[in-house]
């Protein structure tokens, strides 16, 4: 018997009967009460205090936003979806303009080179946001990887303004995590940063130099 299996017989032939989980109150790690309002102001205070960069937008004409912000951080290339309604009503809005629209569902071994030095910039939807620490969440899909926010030196997100929670206890309540959660979500809250031994802040070492939310009402 190894020492693995010994150990485990021993905890299965407690005497004392078998092991539970003590009651705990999760109580302090959600539900602040925020109204939609309060949250949307908690996470723009958060967010922007670390350089993402919150632009508010109609639904109905959210994609002149982006056009907008395209052309003012001149963008020529962008990585984007094809299935989601965001990456749909964006190739909709940018058709035939001077942005050249980049699918992002390949192999990554067959454009990886083009990825990390051609690709400007990547646009993605959200699921939700978080007020208390000011960060998007994002479940990757093969339309939208993962690296189609961790890769481009700009990284344009779209975000709902009434999907935006207290916490992120109240995300992983309300969506039922323990037994839903994906192999992979990302909380983003802000562009890529690193400090050295002195913490001096540096943005853009290991991702993107600049976030930008656009939340739509």
């Amino acid at each position: 018997m190894s020492a693995r299996d010994s150990i485990l017989k021993r905890l299965r032939e407690r005497t004392d009967g078998p092991l539970t989980a003590p009651e705990s109150d999760y109580s302090v790690m959600g539900g602040r009460g925020w109204t939609p309002e309060q949250r949307l102001a908690h996470f723009e205070e958060k967010i922007t205090s670390v350089h993402g960069e919150v632009i508010h937008a109609d639904r109905s004409n959210w994609a002149d936003a982006l056009t907008q912000v395209l052309t003012d951080k001149g963008v020529k290339r962008l990585g984007v979806g094809r299935e989601h309604p965001v990456a749909r009503e964006a190739r909709e809005a940018l058709a035939g303009g001077a942005v050249e629209l980049i699918d992002v569902e390949r192999d990554i071994e067959t454009w990886q080179r083009e990825q990390f030095e051609t690709l400007e910039a990547g646009l993605t939807s959200t699921r939700g946001g978080i007020a208390e620490t000011g960060s998007l969440w994002l479940w990757p899909t093969p339309d939208e990887p993962r690296r189609l926010s961790l890769v481009p030196p700009l990284h344009i997100a779209v975000l709902d303004a009434d999907v935006i929670e207290d916490t992120l206890f109240d995300v992983i309540a309300s969506h039922d995590w323990a037994n839903n959660m994906p192999t992979n979500a990302l909380l983003i809250s802000g562009p890529s940063k690193t400090a050295d031994i002195e913490q001096t802040l540096a943005y853009g070492v290991h991702g993107p130099r600049e976030l930008v939310i656009l939340v739509r009402h």
